[in-house]
């Protein structure tokens, strides 16, 4: 039987070994008691101070996941763009925040180089090294050789498991349809175009259907459940929510659930998804540096306690003897602004 706690609980995970395969990351951790920590963030506009650094620290994460718009570069200047990735790169805050924690990310659509971009962006692939660049991404990956940021990485942890599945939702995005009134996309016609292309559908179902892990993190740049406020979202394609519930359940893959970013507010959404044994959950963590200040109001049916309206950051805690996940919402001085916490069956 599924439980939804609502709860603090504190991590301490330290005296770290680790140890890098191809796609397989592995920790040894000496403290058997303590839990494994993830920490994400999106929107950190490079021109702003980013005054996050030192408490995202203090939840000892020992996985960094960027979920997008990393720098604000619309341009197509692959000089402008890179200059500004290396200086965001050179912040002293982020540079002692990096050491010897495993840094991931994907690109939303101001760091992939134009605003709401997608398929059409003329300097997509010279943007995309640019990215892997800035999250120092090994120069013989995979990410380096196709197109497309989406890749993945096996996390073990004591031999406990927790896979991370980055998408890109840029790179391949066709066109959206124009919204009416206040807001500025509405559904394209069921089945009209895509968001993550063939060729990462079919890596997306295999790495759901080959997972071992006990958690499954999807992390989407845009949001995957809130689905009325009209701006970019998967809700964009409805077709596509609808297939990937659909591999997720088929699959068959522990523990899964979406991390997203974009939205300048933080929330938690849930919803029940036929022939899924537990509430699919889309924790959504933005910005790290600026927030959507005109906002009043979510249309989001499957939201979950209040939206959080102030910089913030997010932190995932895997508890692998409850088989349970503790999810925060944090803000300035660590401050807990919200919590979600699921056991998975």
């Amino acid at each position: 039987m599924k439980k939804v706690l609502f709860l603090l609980t504190v991590a301490v995970f330290t005296n770290c070994k680790t140890q890098h395969a191809e796609n397989t990351i592995a920790i040894e951790n000496q403290n058997q008691n303590s839990l494994f920590t993830i920490a994400f963030g999106s929107c950190d506009n490079q021109k702003i101070k980013n005054e996050l650094w030192p408490a995202i620290d203090k939840n000892h994460p020992s996985v960094w996941i960027w979920g997008g718009d990393n720098v604000y570069s619309d341009t197509e200047d692959m000089k402008f763009l890179e200059n500004n990735y290396n200086f965001q790169k050179q912040d002293a805050d982020y540079l002692k925040f990096i050491k010897d924690k495993i840094i991931l990310g994907t690109w939303d659509d101001h760091d992939f180089g134009a605003n709401d971009g997608g398929e059409n962006y003329p300097f997509k692939r010279e943007s995309q090294q640019l990215l892997l660049d800035f999250l120092d991404t090994p120069k013989n990956a995979i990410e380096r050789k196709r197109d497309g940021v989406y890749n993945s990485k096996i996390i073990t942890v004591n031999k406990n498991k927790v896979k991370i599945i980055v998408l890109d939702t840029r790179f391949f995005r066709t066109g959206l349809t124009k919204g009416v009134g206040s807001k500025r996309f509405q559904p394209n016609k069921y089945g009209e175009g895509t968001m993550l292309g063939e060729a990462q559908w079919k890596w997306l179902e295999n790495e759901l259907n080959s997972s071992d892990a006990q958690f499954n993190v999807i992390v989407s740049s845009i949001q995957f459940l809130s689905n009325k406020h009209g701006f970019e979202a998967w809700a964009n394609f409805p077709h596509e929510i609808d297939k990937l519930e659909k591999i997720i359940v088929s699959s068959k893959a522990k523990g899964t659930f979406i991390i997203s970013g974009d939205r300048h507010i933080a929330t938690f959404s849930s919803k029940n998804i036929p022939g899924l044994s537990y509430p699919l959950v889309d924790f959504t963590s933005s910005g790290l540096t600026h927030i959507y200040k005109n906002f009043s109001g979510e249309e989001n049916l499957f939201v979950k306690g209040e939206v959080v309206k102030e910089i913030n950051f997010g932190v995932l805690k895997f508890d692998f003897k409850k088989n349970k996940v503790t999810m925060e919402i944090r803000g300035k001085e660590n401050k807990l602004l919200q919590e979600y916490a699921l056991i998975y069956p």
